[in-house]
Parts: structure tokens; sequence; C-alpha cells
């Protein structure tokens, strides 16, 4: 059999590297993914509706358990409990060090689609207080970009995506692409209208998420079970899995091999360019 030829490798799977290979697929490229960890059969992985009863541990003293070999993805709100633990790496087969007094808490997680299983979802836009913020306060040197500049790619993104938020027209948190709002509850409705009675200045909004609440690109609405870290098997909140694989893999020219932990990129200093990887053992 001849060795396959790729026009472009992309080196993992999460939020990035499932764009980048939903756009060079799209634009005609056959694209390689290399993921350093194992697939993912939704079905099988996520556990959504199992009953707390059912877990081993009632997902409640699984935290001294993990300790031992998650003393550090354990630091990942209430994510990494008993059940999506496994979308966590073990900081004990996959250890680090960082500068002595300089505390980093590295989360990772080692499957196809990465850490993009396992994210908080809501999704802002940056305004130009967030890009002169800097220049301003002169600290460190100043954004080349402001606003105007990436808001068009903020609409193209949210436009596959599908991000759910209510336009308030505020100039310090940029309205986007947005699917119906999600609806507040009784006693949010009442705080919110609180809050607009006595201040002129102070407004409560629902938050923007990357959530659907409408059928959007093929993908279900979200039925609110509430447990989105868990996996979400009718593609419902935004991730690698639900979104941006599934479109490449539409094309025809995307392969994806997991178990292949890229060790190093070879630098082709004549060409300027990465002339090969290097894959761990």
């Amino acid at each position: 059999m001849p060795t396959p030829t790729y026009d472009a490798i992309v080196v993992g799977s999460g939020i990035t590297g499932g764009w980048a290979a939903k756009e060079l697929t799209e634009k005609g490229l056959n694209t390689l993914i290399l993921e350093a960890g194992r697939p993912i059969t939704p079905e099988k992985d996520y556990v959504e509706h199992v009953p707390v009863w059912e877990l081993k541990y009632r997902n409640w003293d699984v935290r001294p358990e993990r300790a031992k070999t998650q003393f550090v993805q354990r630091e990942c709100y209430y994510a990494c409990d008993e059940y999506s633990n496994k979308f966590f790496v073990s900081d004990v087969d996959n250890p680090y060090t960082s500068d002595p007094g300089k505390h980093f808490s590295w989360i990772r997680g080692r499957q196809v689609g990465g850490k993009s299983l396992t994210w908080g979802r809501q999704s802002y836009r940056w305004s130009d207080l967030d890009f002169e913020a800097n220049l301003k306060d002169g600290i460190a040197v100043d954004w080349p970009i402001r606003y105007a500049d990436i808001a068009p790619w903020y609409d193209y993104v949210e436009e596959f995506a599908g991000i759910s938020g209510q336009a308030e027209g505020l100039p310090q948190l940029p309205d986007g692409k947005f699917l119906p709002p999600m609806e507040m509850t009784c006693a949010e409705q009442d705080v919110r209208d609180a809050i607009a009675k006595h201040f002129d200045d102070r407004i409560m909004t629902i938050g923007r998420s990357a959530v659907l609440t409408r059928v959007h690109k093929g993908r279900a609405a979200c039925h609110y079970c509430g447990v989105c870290h868990r996996g979400c098997i009718t593609g419902s909140y935004f991730s690698s899995q639900s979104s941006t694989l599934p479109a490449a893999l539409k094309t025809g020219k995307l392969t994806i091999r997991p178990y292949s932990v890229v060790h190093s990129l070879i630098f082709d200093h004549a060409t300027r360019k990465i002339s090969a990887l290097s894959l761990s053992k």
C-alpha cells in the first residue's frame, strides 16, 4: 500500500484543532489530525443520564480516591468528578514541572475532542475596552488589532457554533450572532426587574452560551438535563465531537489518527516551514 500524503497535518483535536480541520478540509485540503489520546464513542463514554446511585462512589468520596492520580486535574471546578474524570489525564502518567515558586495547574484532556468535551461553554466577545486596556494602563504592549478587525471572525465562528444569548447593545459586551436566549427562571426575572428599577447603570442578562436553543446545523436543541460536562449525546453544546470534526469528516478529506503523541516539529530553515513531525514511541 502506498504511503498516504496529506496537504495539512493538525496536532490535536480540541477546539482549535477541530476548527482548523474543518476549515482546511472544506477548502479542499487532505488533512490528518494527530491526537495524543483515545477515540470517543458518545454512546459508551457519555454517561449524562446515569443516576448517582449507580456510580461506585455515588460521586461523593471519589475526590480522595482521585487525589492519588489526578491531584492537579481535580482542581478543575466541578467537571473532574466521578462521572467525567476519564476525560482528564492522569497526573502520574503525565507529569510536568513548572518554574520554582510559580504554581501552574495544567488541566489536560487526552481524547478525540480534547477539552472541548468539558469546557464551560460561556462565550463572550472582547470589546475595545479589552483590546485597549494595555495601552491605557501602560502595561506590556498594545494589541495590534481592535474589535472592528476581529468582529467579522466572531460572526463567522458564532454562526457555525451556535451561541445563544440576548442582545443588549452594551459597548463593553458586544452583541453577537445569537440564537434565541435561554429563558430566565421566575426568580431571575424578579432580580433582573429589581436591578433595572433601582439602577440606571446596571443590567442583568442571560449568559451567552455555546448551547443550542433550537435546531442548528443538524444538531438538536438542548433539553436542559443540566449535566453537560458528562457529555452530550444530542450534540447540543459546541465541541469538536459534535460540530467541527463531523463537518470535516463530511468532506471525505479528514483522517483522524488517535494515540499519536507529537514529540517535536522539524523546521526547515531554507523554506521557513515545518518539514516533518516527530512522534513519540
